[in-house]
C-alpha cells in the first residue's frame, strides 16, 4: 500500500469480516499518526462531514458535504447495515476511505454509492466507526467476528402490522417464530412479541435488531424490552454462537395481494379437537405458498382473535384487506403477516 508521503509498504491483513465489510490491516512503518476516532452515535442529520479518498485514482481527493441520513439499510441485505448516508462526493476507489467530521475525528469508512452510471449523484454510504471499532475489537482479538444469535425470525412492524395487532406505536420487530432451544426461547420470547429495545438501545427496524444481537459476542448477556398482547416486559437472553436456523432473519415476505385472497391456492378443513383450519395442500407458486403456508400449518390465530375451524377463519377475512395470522407448524408457532 502507498502512503501519503509517497512510501511503499507492504500490509498484512489482520483478520478481516465480509459481512460489515471491514478488515484490520498491520504495517511497519515509523512517523505514522493515529487520527482520532469520534463517536458516530452523535452525529446528526445536516452535521457537515470531509470524505477522504482517491477517487478514480486521484489520490488523496477532499470532498464535502453533510450526513443525509442515519441507520440506512437495505443496500446489502446479506451484510451488516447501519450506513451513514452523505452527500459529499463518493465515487469508485474511495471505498475504504475516511469519513471525518469537522474536529477531523473519523466518524466513519466510506464503503458504497447509489448510482445508475456508476459515479456520484450525491447518495454515499459510510460504515459507522462505532461499528467498526466493534468489529476491529473481535478481529484483533480473535481475528475473526464471532456473531451471536438470538433465535428469532422477525418482521419489521409497518403500519397496517401494527393495526392488525392493536398496536398503538409502529416501531420495533415483530417476532414471527422462536427458533426450538434457542437464547430466545430459554429467555421466554414468544411469536407475537414485538422487541423494541436491545440493552436500553431502542430497536426500530428487524435491520436494526440484526445488527444489534449481530455485534454481540457469544456468552453476552442482553436484557430485551418487548411488548405482548400491549403490555411492555423485560426478558433476559443469553447470547449462543451461530447455528443452521438462521437467526434475526426476514421469513418470506408476504405478496402484495389483499388477505382473503392470500388463501387462495391452499386447500383447508376443520383441525382435530377444533384446533383451527389445517392446511391440506398448497398449490405452487399460489398467493398461499407466496404468503409463506405450508402443508399441514394449523391457522390458530387471526389478529391476536383465535379461530378454531374454517368457517371462523373466513368470518375474520371478509372484510379485512391487512391482518396478521398465527399458524402452528410442528411444535413451533409463528406468525405470518398477509397483506
Amino acid at each position: 500500500m502507498t502512503l501519503q508521503d509517497g512510501r511503499d509498504v507492504e500490509a498484512e491483513i489482520v483478520g478481516r469480516d465480509a459481512p460489515s465489510d471491514v478488515a484490520v490491516l498491520k504495517v511497519k512503518a515509523d512517523g505514522l499518526t493515529q487520527i482520532p476516532l469520534g463517536d458516530s452515535a452523535l452525529m446528526e442529520v445536516g452535521d457537515f462531514v470531509v470524505a477522504i479518498g482517491n477517487p478514480f485514482g486521484l489520490q488523496h481527493t477532499v470532498t464535502s458535504g453533510i450526513i443525509s441520513g442515519l441507520s440506512r439499510s437495505g443496500i446489502n441485505p446479506d451484510g451488516y447495515e447501519d450506513f451513514i448516508q452523505t452527500d459529499a462526493s463518493i465515487n469508485p476507489g474511495n471505498s475504504g476511505g475516511a469519513l471525518v467530521n469537522l474536529k477531523g475525528e473519523l466518524i466513519g469508512i466510506n464503503t458504497a454509492i447509489l448510482s445508475k452510471s456508476g459515479g456520484n449523484i450525491g447518495i454515499g454510504f459510510a460504515i459507522p466507526i462505532n461499528m467498526v471499532k466493534n468489529v476491529m475489537d473481535q478481529l484483533l482479538k480473535f481475528g475473526a467476528v464471532k456473531r451471536g444469535v438470538l433465535g428469532v425470525n422477525i418482521y419489521t412492524l409497518t403500519p397496517d402490522i401494527a393495526r392488525s395487532l392493536g398496536l398503538a406505536k409502529v416501531r420495533g420487530a415483530l417476532v414471527s417464530e422462536v427458533v426450538g432451544g434457542s437464547a430466545a426461547e430459554k429467555a421466554g420470547v414468544h411469536a407475537g412479541d414485538v422487541i423494541i429495545a436491545v440493552n436500553g438501545q431502542s430497536v426500530k427496524s428487524n435491520a436494526e435488531l440484526r445488527n444489534v444481537i449481530g455485534l454481540l459476542r457469544v456468552g453476552d448477556k442482553v436484557d430485551i424490552g418487548l411488548v405482548r398482547d400491549g403490555n411492555p416486559q423485560r426478558v433476559t437472553a443469553i447470547i449462543t454462537a451461530v447455528a443452521t436456523p438462521p437467526a434475526v432473519a426476514s421469513p418470506v415476505h408476504a405478496a402484495a395481494v389483499t388477505a382473503p385472497h392470500g388463501f387462495d391456492g391452499a386447500n383447508m378443513t376443520d383441525a382435530p379437537e377444533a384446533a383451527g383450519a389445517l392446511v391440506t395442500s398448497v398449490e405452487p407458486a399460489s398467493p398461499a405458498a407466496l404468503q409463506g403456508l405450508q402443508e399441514n400449518d394449523i391457522i390458530v390465530r387471526v389478529n391476536r382473535d383465535r379461530v378454531t375451524n374454517v368457517e371462523q377463519l373466513r368470518a375474520h377475512t371478509k372484510s379485512t384487506t391487512s391482518l396478521v395470522i398465527e399458524v402452528r407448524r410442528g411444535k413451533a408457532n409463528l406468525l405470518i403477516p398477509l397483506r
